[in-house]
């Protein structure tokens, strides 16, 4: 994180997202005062609060996509959760705190990975030890440090180092050989059901009360390797080290980005629907605001952990929500409307544009594909006169005009490998036309807005 300026990071999204410049550099200055804020003294370091971030735009113009790079960008745990899957406290529905347990729970998994790379060399080498005592029984001459006593325990020693080379070499991956393979059985009923709704300290004892089940497998090297491999990463990683530096990564490093927040703003009833709102935002004012919430791998302190908040607010403002809340997000970033040039530049800038997912996909079948400038020009026309005529679904668009466009084409690639197919502005236009007239629009699901109404 140290190495990335905000303008490195905004060059970094500029990769996979096209324009919204202004909400980049919010976040991008949100990361960069994470780095500042952890250099400076103790005393001032917790003084320093995270700028919390709404981003208001409708769906498919990037929130989301922004959010997701930036977290993968920077290496830190990131977990999105939408407003309305929650309710206030005594209501049926998930807990708010919930999503703080989400984030520790990856930043477990995020720590885990990082400590199998450190144990990698000593877990392989461990493995490849286990595997030749299963295909040759070992004695007491086999061990590193011990020389050979005798010819036929140097014999024996020189078969296993035979055998070692033939296991690396994979001569050996088709024959079987038998493990015993420990796991926790998956819970089941009312406990499956209940999930992260009961108390942290509930579902760690009850997890502990679950037996460990062991059987016996054959499996072929290849596969057994890989069963080997876990279970001694398991053994070799310390499991207090991970829990301490997962708790400390999701504290200073973790993100929640908290989808459709403008519908918890009140439409102005006192009962009913908007309790409930009201009842979620002062149940979510606490998180953001920062809190010590209970997880079953320990305490979280919610202080520093960055909130990104986004919602389309197209029948509310941010202004309705609680001003409390208000606070707690003191930066605020419109995203704009796709236009035709945007759509242009999705689908050939990015580096996981849909043109060049397509043409990935298709040379698996052997089959060269090739887009020529005037066939992405007409996807672009057509994807923005379907928002214009229909529901503004953004980017999304492109999505439903890429796969009706290669969908012949995808059923049939098999049959056709070895050729080469150019699509074109003709061939975008026989194949898009029909969904995008008025007369047909309804049979794909795109009526217009006057339609509906009428």
């Amino acid at each position: 994180m140290e190495e990335l300026t905000p303008r490195q990071i905004v060059a970094e999204l500029d990769k996979y997202i096209v324009g919204q410049d202004d909400a980049k550099r919010a976040v991008a200055v949100a990361i960069r005062n994470r780095w500042r804020r952890q250099q400076l003294p103790e005393n001032m370091r917790e003084e320093v609060g995270p700028k919390n971030i709404i981003m208001i735009g409708p769906t498919g113009v990037g929130k989301t996509e922004i959010a997701r790079r930036l977290a993968a960008l920077v290496n830190a745990p990131f977990i999105k959760v939408e407003a309305t899957k929650y309710t206030e406290v005594g209501y049926h529905g998930r807990d708010v705190e919930s999503m703080v347990r989400d984030l520790v729970d990856r930043s477990v998994h995020m720590v885990t990975a990082e400590q199998r790379e450190v144990v990698r060399i000593e877990a392989e080498r461990l493995t490849e030890e286990q595997l030749l005592d299963a295909l040759m029984p070992p004695t007491d001459f086999d061990r590193a440090d011990t020389a050979p006593q005798s010819e036929s325990a140097e014999r024996r020693h020189r078969n296993r180092e035979k055998l070692r080379t033939s296991l690396r070499s994979g001569e050996l991956d088709d024959r079987t050989v038998e493990l015993t393979i420990e796991r926790k059985a998956a819970p089941i009923g009312m406990f499956a059901a209940v999930g992260d709704q009961i108390d942290p300290e509930m579902q760690s004892f009850l997890e502990r009360l679950i037996p460990t089940q062991s059987r016996n497998r054959r499996l072929p090297i290849h596969e057994a390797r890989k069963v080997i491999f876990d279970q001694q990463c398991d053994a070799l990683i310390d499991r207090e080290k991970v829990v301490e530096l997962s708790l400390r990564r999701a504290e200073n490093r973790g993100i929640i980005f908290i989808d459709e927040l403008d519908k918890l703003c009140s439409e102005g009833s006192g009962h009913g629907p908007d309790v409930s709102r009201q009842g979620v935002q002062r149940d979510l004012l606490p998180v953001v605001e920062g809190t010590t919430v209970t997880t079953r791998h320990g305490p979280v302190k919610t202080d520093h952990i960055l909130c990104i908040a986004a919602g389309a607010f197209s029948r509310s403002s941010p202004n309705e929500l609680m001003p409390e809340l208000q606070g707690r997000f003191p930066i605020r970033v419109e995203l704009a409307d796709l236009t035709k040039e945007d759509f242009l530049r999705i689908l050939t800038e990015p580096q996981n544009a849909l043109t060049t997912q397509q043409i990935a996909l298709m040379s698996t079948e052997s089959l060269k594909l090739e887009f020529t400038g005037d066939a992405v020009e007409e996807m672009a026309t057509l994807a923005f006169q379907m928002n214009e005529r229909a529901q503004n679904i953004g980017a999304r668009r492109l999505y439903t005009i890429t796969e009706k466009l290669m969908e012949t084409l995808s059923f049939e690639a098999p049959e056709r490998r070895g050729e080469s197919v150019t699509v074109d502005a003709a061939y975008v236009r026989e194949r898009l036309t029909d969904i995008v007239k008025n007369e047909e629009i309804a049979r794909f699901g795109f009526r217009s807005q006057r339609e509906r109404e009428s």
